[in-house]
């Protein structure tokens, strides 16, 4: 797999495409048809069967990606939406979503590129228009501005992902109260 998905939702795990949004140059990983397609299918978007990006639709998916992130970042500062951010994500839900259809050994979901973000904008839509926009947070690791739905017990969960932020952030503290206690004690403050 290209891309991670540590949210456990669709619409949080788009935003999260852009990696590092408050480094002043954020890497971006949809680059390309290419990738977006990847995107989908990695994301469940469509699956036994593929979606076919044209160039123009990569930017298309990258307004409504940011739309989505004005909107959340609004919510999580408890700040009013922004009326253009959410035009952009309702008018993307306008469109018929991805077809899943029953298959005897499973099932197939079929979309045009624009059916598969119709169907993210969607998903962002049901998370800040519902309950679960409560459980909005942002990744703790000042590196990370990946957003997620916080379900852990007491609500207590920091990082995006334990695999990945958590750990680093773990290993950074443990890191650092090594290098306390092996600095002399004339030393410490």
């Amino acid at each position: 797999m290209e891309h991670a998905f540590p949210c456990g939702n669709t619409a949080l795990d788009f935003v999260g495409t852009l990696k590092a949004r408050r480094n002043a140059v954020p890497l971006e990983t949809l680059t390309g048809p290419g990738k977006l397609e990847a995107w989908y299918r990695e994301a469940g978007v469509v699956a036994g069967s593929e979606v076919t990006c044209a160039a123009d639709d990569v930017p298309q998916a990258v307004t409504v990606r940011e739309a989505i992130y004005t909107l959340v970042f609004a919510r999580l500062n408890e700040l009013p939406y922004d009326d253009h951010a959410a035009e952009i994500v309702n008018a993307a839900a306008r469109v018929p979503a991805a077809v899943p259809q029953l298959l005897h050994n499973g099932h197939r979901i079929e979309a045009t590129a624009e059916q598969a973000l119709s169907s993210v904008a969607r998903d962002a839509i049901a998370i800040l228009g519902g309950s679960d926009a409560e459980l909005l947070k942002e990744c703790g690791r000042p590196e990370c501005t990946q957003v997620y739905l916080d379900r852990s017990r007491g609500g207590r969960r920091e990082w995006c992902a334990m695999e990945t932020c958590g750990n680093k952030m773990k290993a950074k503290a443990y890191r650092a109260r090594k290098k306390d206690q092996t600095r002399p004690v004339s030393a410490r403050p």
